[in-house]
């Protein structure tokens, strides 16, 4: 069975993760935990961010609004399955007493929300183009 599924089956039944390793100091476990929830908070803001780029940029032209408001919700949305996907990867790997595993996934995120920002900025500099 691939890694991936092993880590998606977890994600469903993480009382399974005790099946590996060795429990880490309960503090490292609540430190990922509360990084799983920050983002999930930071996923929220981000679904929060499209709803209102829809729904209060009405004057805003349709394809801008739209483009703007898929893409925070798709960031959002992409965001809250990294967090559990990271979650699962951090308990395991401090279980087995492995290295933390990286990610590009920060990077990107921010990437689409300074792109995001910019075209905001744009959007402000030059004023709402009509609908």
């Amino acid at each position: 069975m691939s890694d991936f599924v092993r880590s998606l089956r977890l994600w469903f039944a993480p009382g399974r993760i005790r099946d590996e390793g060795e429990t880490p100091d309960y503090r490292f476990s609540l430190a990922n935990e509360r990084t799983f929830l920050a983002w999930l908070r930071t996923a929220l803001a981000l679904v929060g961010g499209g709803f209102a780029v829809d729904q209060f940029l009405p004057d805003l032209r349709w394809g801008v609004r739209v483009g703007l408001a898929l893409a925070l919700l798709g960031a959002g949305a992409l965001c809250a399955l990294r967090a559990v996907n990271h979650w699962v990867r951090c308990e395991r790997a401090m279980r087995r007493g492995e290295d933390l595993p990286v990610s590009r996934f920060p990077a990107v995120l921010s990437l689409v929300v300074a792109v995001v920002a910019l075209a905001m900025v744009l959007v402000v500099v030059l004023g709402w183009a009509e609908g």
